[in-house]
């Protein structure tokens, strides 16, 4: 089976509460309705960090600016190259990034993501369907909340 090396970016984007908490925008995709941060592929002609700020602003209907990078994720998948080609294995490197929430509504989410909403931060990492998704908010509560 052939490799292909894909690239993507994504962000925890988040806001303050009046009340000093914190809130991260997650996404519901896909069949299997899962919890995840709002990430895609990174185009061609295209910086990581540009990326994250389209992706959220279409899977999570936010606008929101870079504060800093996080550490990136790596994974292997199996699926068909776009356009309905031929199975092949994926090497999948995710750009992470801060993200602080600056307008919009995640109500505005684009029709790939099932429902986007703020969660607070403190229950963010046990929604999310993957264990490196986790250690990324994790990382962002670290920087969030010294």
């Amino acid at each position: 089976m052939r490799t292909v090396a894909q690239v993507s970016a994504g962000g925890v984007a988040y806001r303050r509460r009046a009340d000093g908490a914190i809130d991260v925008a997650l996404v519901l995709v896909g069949a299997k309705r899962r919890w995840q941060l709002p990430k895609g592929i990174v185009d061609p002609g295209e910086t990581p960090a540009a990326t994250a700020l389209r992706e959220v602003r279409e899977e999570a209907g936010i606008a929101t600016e870079l504060v800093a990078p996080l550490a990136p994720i790596e994974y292997w998948y199996v699926g068909a190259e776009r356009g309905g080609g031929e199975q092949v294995r994926f090497h999948k490197r995710v750009h992470f990034y801060l993200l602080a929430y600056r307008a919009g509504d995640v109500r505005d989410h684009d029709r790939e993501v099932l429902e986007a909403r703020w969660v607070p931060l403190a229950e963010a990492e046990a929604l999310l369907a993957f264990p490196s998704e986790r250690r990324v908010v994790a990382e962002a509560r670290a920087l969030l909340q010294p």
